[in-house]
């Protein structure tokens, strides 16, 4: 079986199946970090594509001595603050609204769950206001709170991937949580 470090020395000798087994190996890690970090699948399909843009371009730059998975999400990390610069206003939806369609209007329809039909509703519910309010705060703000609170990345690791300090960390998240609790304030979210 072919070790993750194999296979990037395999890529940086310029073995396009080894990338590609890199990618088939990560793809599902990084759309999901995107999703956190953009709020949607379809900017969060462009964004992982352009990550592994970003990785294939730089591959021989990387040192096999650390973590492959930790480089691609920095890479995430930069590719949406980018984004973010880009779009100075980055616009999103709910997933709980219907799609607009020429026949009139298409829901979503979710798989069944062990959760009742209105333990259902109400965590749907809090998950698009949660999502509103994260979608008001600051780009900076949004990633560190996505990166710890839904990735579980610790400070250090934040730090690491925003090539920022620890307190600089400590401060943002104190101040994303913050805010974060002010957006939902305004969205009658008992927190």
């Amino acid at each position: 079986m072919t070790t993750v470090k194999d296979l990037v020395e395999k890529a940086q000798r310029d073995d396009l199946s080894a990338f590609e087994e890199l990618v088939v190996k990560y793809q599902d890690r990084v759309y999901s970090h995107c999703h956190h970090l953009s709020g949607n699948p379809d900017d969060a399909q462009d964004l992982a594509q352009d990550v592994f843009v970003q990785a294939f371009k730089g591959i021989r730059s990387f040192r096999n001595d650390a973590d492959f998975g930790t480089w691609l999400h920095r890479i995430a990390v930069n590719v949406w603050i980018n984004y973010c610069r880009r779009n100075e206003k980055v616009v999103a939806f709910s997933l709980d609204e219907p799609l607009p369609v020429r026949e009139g209007e298409v829901y979503r329809e979710l798989a069944a769950s062990d959760e009742s039909p209105l333990e259902k509703v109400e965590r749907s519910e809090f998950n698009a206001m949660v999502s509103r309010a994260l979608n008001r705060l600051l780009p900076e703000y949004r990633t560190v709170l996505v990166l710890r609170e839904m990735e579980g990345y610790n400070y250090s690791e934040i730090a690491s991937l925003l090539d920022c300090s620890l307190g600089t960390v400590k401060s943002r998240i104190n101040r994303g949580r913050k805010a974060l609790k002010k957006e939902l304030e305004k969205l009658n979210v008992k927190v």
